[in-house]
């Protein structure tokens, strides 16, 4: 099926994942969780990228890759994925370390957001030929 939306979700933390799980489920989203940069990042460099959009945690954990790496990695291989940043603390590193066209949410953030900040990076990406 075309129209199913994958998006790729990386969340260290179990009651966090579940809470993104739900909005995006409901908002009409396909979910795959990575719980580390390490998985993330493994699951983007599959033959076969499914990913239509990133979320992602920036804090994954002491001496791991983080969700700004992740994200870079995803603009790598997809210049025009669309990326979502998700802290509740390095907002102030986002000028610096995030990719361009990406969007930050400041935990704690409304499940709604989470949902309109996909649709909005989705329906504004650059369109593929």
């Amino acid at each position: 099926m075309d129209d199913l939306v994958v998006i790729l979700v990386v969340e260290d933390d179990q009651a966090i994942q579940g809470l993104i799980e739900e909005a995006l489920s409901d908002g009409g989203f396909e979910i795959t969780i990575a719980s580390s940069g390490e998985q993330a990042v493994e699951l983007l460099s599959d033959a076969n990228p499914q990913f239509r959009a990133l979320v992602t945690d920036i804090n994954l954990g002491r001496d791991r890759m983080d969700g700004w790496d992740v994200a870079r990695q995803a603009r790598e291989s997809r210049p025009d994925m669309p990326i979502i940043y998700m802290t509740g603390d390095s907002a102030d590193e986002w000028a610096s370390k995030g990719v361009p066209n990406s969007i930050l949410l400041t935990k704690p953030f409304a499940p709604a957001q989470l949902v309109t900040a996909v649709a909005q990076l989705l329906n504004t990406g650059t369109p593929t030929t």
